[in-house]
């Protein structure tokens, strides 16, 4: 067995250098720099294949092996550390992902295969679902495109040369799944592209040769995630089941007390009682739940202890109650609008995929940025003041809360004036 050194970079532009064995998967990679990085382990960290002068990216399979990927990467290209929720959405809700119009099935099926079985014919090798619809291809080094009438099927993406026939003769095989990658594009509409939902399949083989790269355009963002998917789906089959399935069965095997799955070196605390003279481990994991809560809740009551007490703390007047969300993996400062909905596209819109920033028009003020439907919504958070006690409230101060900590974890719980509640905060960790 070899090793082979492999440099892996973060959003803010940091690099972490590992060494890995050549049989090395992405998984395997992402739960390595989880540990290294002092991470949250919740399955949705991804190593994406960036190329920043063709403009793509994509992210890895769980069961790649990233040697072979790298092996195959042009010396610009590089890999990020990223989380991508949306990564296994489509085994959750496959009817948000392949719409009835486009999903059709060969000659050997009868037409009558329920919604419901989708993506059990989508894994089982020996079905022939394929996904139908119109693309717009460019034309080989020209700026124009030209509207085609496509099938993808387990043996490649074709297009008919006359209307929507599927009929042997008509068909142009334009490329192969086994040999080729899927990407998105990110660099906004390029090449005089029709539309903004564009995609690009790339020969695994091509480094850097732009006339290699076959540039596609989806008439929706529904049509191209359905053609994305598939594409996926018809590569790789039952091993991206058995990929989603690994944390599922990890988490059936923990005890019903268990934590939430945390990094390594959250796991190796343990649960102190220093009631006593001496220091005692607590056992009892119900006992040590309800510890860990009552901790949790320690600072907020020593910040409203300090605010009567008129602390002379360099805090004081609002303490830490105005400042204790910056150390939060949700919360992410003076950004742009622009850059948190870029971040939230990148970590896949999922429902409840949010993150706090400061409000660029008020200096007092936050904004909860909420993925929901897969459109961005943006929510003012306002202080308010009362019997000299600042409070943060998003709907007019009917609810309040001493601080932003509090506010998140409340609607983690409860929808309130929400679309949905908060579920997966958008992370850029620091490697």
């Amino acid at each position: 067995m070899y090793f082979v050194i492999v440099k892996v970079w973060s959003e803010d532009g940091a690099g972490k250098v590992v060494e890995i064995p050549a049989d090395m998967t992405a998984r395997d990679v992402c739960q390595l720099l989880v540990y290294k990085s002092h991470c949250v382990d919740d399955n949705a960290w991804t190593l994406v294949e960036h190329h920043p002068i063709l403009g793509l990216e994509r992210c890895l399979e769980d069961h790649e092996l990233v040697v072979q990927v790298q092996a195959s990467m042009s010396s610009d290209s590089k890999f990020l550390f990223r989380k991508n929720y949306a990564k296994y959405e489509f085994f959750r809700n496959p009817l948000n992902f392949f719409p009835e119009q486009m999903v059709a099935w060969c000659q050997e099926s009868d037409g009558s295969i329920p919604q419901s079985q989708l993506l059990q014919n989508f894994l089982n090798s020996s079905s022939c679902p394929e996904i139908q619809g119109y693309l717009c291809l460019k034309e080989p080094g020209r700026r124009s495109w030209k509207k085609l009438y496509m099938f993808l099927r387990r043996s490649g993406l074709y297009y008919s040369t006359k209307g929507t026939s599927k009929e042997p003769r008509h068909l142009q095989l334009l490329s192969d799944l086994e040999d080729s990658n899927i990407f998105t594009i990110i660099t906004g509409r390029k090449h005089n592209a029709p539309t903004d939902y564009q995609f690009c399949i790339k020969p695994s083989k091509a480094r850097s040769d732009c006339k290699e790269l076959k540039m596609l355009c989806a008439e929706d963002e529904q049509s191209r995630t359905c053609w994305m998917t598939a594409f996926r789906l018809l590569k790789y089959g039952i091993v991206l089941y058995q990929s989603y399935n690994v944390p599922q069965q990890r988490k059936s095997n923990l005890s019903p007390f268990s934590a939430p799955v945390r990094s390594v070196s959250e796991n190796s605390l343990v649960a102190m009682d220093f009631s006593g003279r001496t220091g005692r481990v607590i056992d009892n994991p119900v006992e040590a739940q309800s510890a860990a809560l009552e901790e949790g809740q320690t600072w907020r009551k020593r910040s409203q202890r300090m605010n009567v007490l008129g602390s002379p703390s360099p805090l004081h007047p609002s303490s830490l109650s105005t400042v204790i969300h910056r150390t939060q993996v949700w919360f992410h400062g003076r950004i742009m609008r622009e850059e948190a909905h870029k971040m939230i596209i990148q970590q896949g819109q999922v429902d409840g995929l949010f993150l706090l920033r400061d409000s660029q028009s008020n200096p007092k003020a936050f904004v909860l940025t909420l993925c929901h439907h897969q459109k961005i919504k943006h929510f003012q958070i306002l202080p308010c003041e009362e019997d000299g006690q600042v409070f943060f409230s998003l709907d007019d101060g009917a609810t309040k809360f001493t601080d932003l900590i509090h506010l998140v974890e409340f609607y983690q719980l409860n929808r309130g004036v929400l679309p949905c509640k908060l579920k997966h905060p958008c992370t850029a960790v620091a490697l």
